[in-house]
C-alpha cells in the first residue's frame, strides 16, 4: 500500500526540497571558486596578503561562541582594549605633572607603545563569510586543549643568551611566522612566492621566510629549524605543508616531537583560506583546528627593523642586578597567546 500526500503537503516538500537546492547550490558556488593557476598548472597563491584582525588564536571568555552575528562582532570591538585605548588616546596629550605621575604608576605592560604604532584592524575576521572571534574551531569551544594549564614565565635575566628570541631580533614576538602563522599587534602582511619546486612566505615582522620545498622530504631531526622544517605538496587546489622539528628555543604551538598540517587555497580573488592541525600529544590533550583568513593587501610588506643590540637589554640586565642586590624576587609574566584582552564599559 503506498502512502499519499494531501496537497498541501506536496507543496511544502517541494518547497522544503527547492530550498535545500537553493542552499546547495549556493554552498557549491563557493566551494566551486576556481582559482587562477601557475603556468605550471598549480593553484596561485602567490601576492600580498594580510591576517590583520581582531581575531586572536582562542575565544575570549567574554564571546558567546566562536562563530558570532555581525552585531556581536560590532559590540566586541567596540569593547576591546585597543578601541578604547585609541579612544583614549584621540585627543590632545595632557602634560602636567600629574598626569605623567598617573602614567608612570601604571605598571600595565600592554601600554608600552602608544596605540598610534599598532595595526590590529577594527574588526573581528570574517572565515567563510561568518564572524569568528576565534581562530581554533575544533574543539568548538575555540580553546585549545593544554595538558595543563600554562604556568606564568619567570623572566630569565641571568644574560643576554636568555632574553626572548624577539629581544634579539631571531623571531618576532607575535608568532607570526609560526609554526601557525598568527597575527599580532601590527607587521600582519605576507608575501607568498612558488616556484615549480617551493613556496616561499615572506613574514612582515622580523621579515622571517618560510622555504617549503613541493614534494621534498624532511631533513634530519637532529638538526632543528627556527619554523619547523616544512614540506609541501598539492592536493588538488589545495597547497599542503607539514611541519616537524621545530627549535626547542622557539615559543611555538608545536615541540619538537609535535607535527602542523597547514592548507592553503583559494577562497575568491580577495581571499586565501588557510586550515591548520595541530598534533602534539606532549603538549596537547588532542589535536586541534582552526581556520584563518589571509586576505589580499593593497601595498608589500614593509622593510621591519629589528634593532640588533637594543639598548633596552643593558637596563633590564642592569635592573636585575640590582634585584639581585636588594634581595628582590624576579616577577612572574603571563606568557602571551596572542590574543588581545578586552576593556568593559565601551
Amino acid at each position: 500500500m503506498k502512502a499519499r500526500l494531501p496537497v498541501p503537503g506536496v507543496i511544502a516538500l517541494l518547497a522544503l526540497l527547492t530550498a535545500a537546492s537553493a542552499s546547495a547550490q549556493t554552498t557549491q558556488a563557493s566551494a566551486g571558486y576556481t582559482p587562477p593557476r601557475t603556468s605550471w598548472g598549480v593553484p596561485d597563491l602567490q601576492g600580498y596578503w594580510t591576517n590583520t584582525s581582531l581575531t586572536g588564536m582562542e575565544r575570549p571568555e567574554y564571546a558567546t561562541g566562536v562563530v558570532v552575528t555581525e552585531r556581536e562582532a560590532s559590540l566586541l570591538a567596540r569593547r576591546h582594549a585597543l578601541t578604547a585605548t585609541s579612544s583614549q588616546e584621540s585627543g590632545v596629550s595632557n602634560l602636567d605633572d600629574e598626569a605623567s605621575r598617573r602614567l608612570l604608576a601604571d605598571r600595565n605592560t600592554s601600554r608600552a607603545y602608544n596605540r598610534f604604532w599598532m595595526d590590529p584592524g577594527a574588526s573581528y575576521a570574517q572565515v567563510k563569510g561568518e564572524f569568528r572571534t576565534a581562530w581554533v574551531i575544533e574543539p568548538s569551544n575555540g580553546l585549545i586543549p593544554y595538558r595543563t594549564e600554562q604556568p606564568p614565565r619567570t623572566q630569565n635575566v641571568d644574560g643576554p643568551e636568555a632574553r626572548p628570541q624577539s629581544e634579539r631580533c631571531l623571531m618576532s614576538f607575535s608568532r607570526s611566522a609560526g609554526p601557525i602563522m598568527s597575527n599580532g599587534l601590527y607587521n600582519n602582511t605576507y608575501q607568498i612566492v612558488q616556484t615549480p619546486n617551493a613556496a616561499m612566505i615572506l613574514t612582515e615582522m622580523i621579515h622571517d621566510v618560510r622555504i617549503i620545498p613541493i614534494g621534498g622530504k624532511h631533513g634530519p631531526k637532529e638538526i632543528p629549524k627556527w619554523g619547523g622544517d616544512s614540506i609541501g605538496w598539492y592536493e588538488g587546489d589545495t597547497l599542503v605543508v607539514e611541519t616537524i622539528n621545530v627549535h626547542p628555543g622557539q615559543r611555538s604551538y608545536i615541540s619538537g616531537a609535535g607535527k602542523l598540517t597547514e592548507r592553503f587555497s583559494r577562497w575568491s580573488d580577495g581571499q586565501i583560506l588557510y586550515r591548520f592541525t595541530v598534533d602534539d600529544p606532549t603538549l596537547y590533550t588532542s589535536s586541534w583546528s582552526g581556520e584563518m583568513v589571509l586576505n589580499v593587501s593593497p601595498q608589500p610588506p614593509y622593510e621591519y627593523a629589528c634593532h640588533e643590540g637594543n639598548y633596552a637589554l643593558p637596563s633590564i640586565l642592569a635592573g636585575a642586578r640590582q634585584m639581585e642586590r636588594d634581595g628582590r624576587p624576579r616577577q612572574a609574566i603571563k606568557p602571551y597567546a596572542g590574543n588581545l584582552d578586552v576593556s568593559e564599559g565601551q
